[in-house]
């Protein structure tokens, strides 16, 4: 996981995500430098619009919030009609 913070730290700054420079990045942070990782990384990195996957990713984690916002009120809408016929009962043996 390190890795690929260093490589969105590379990227938030406006550096190129190579192989020399998440060395620097990991070496720096005090862990130990992984070659293997570090090439399947920036293999992987290649091509990738690093922006456009972030905004997706932001956008798949806010859609499950929405949902269950709307199922918190349809709970709150089921238990009233509960708690008015308890207290109808309540009164009859009053």
């Amino acid at each position: 996981m390190e890795y690929i913070y260093a490589a969105l730290l590379l990227h938030k700054l406006g550096k190129e995500v190579t192989e020399e420079h998440l060395k620097k990045v990991v070496s720096a942070a005090g862990e130990p430098v992984d070659e293997s990782k570090i090439k399947v990384l920036v293999a992987s990195l290649k091509g990738v619009n690093i922006d456009e996957q972030l905004k997706n990713a932001s956008m798949v984690s806010a859609a499950p919030a929405t949902g269950a916002a709307s199922e918190v009120k349809e709970e709150k809408k089921k238990e009233e009609p509960k708690a008015e016929a308890a207290e109808g009962l309540a009164s009859l043996f009053g």
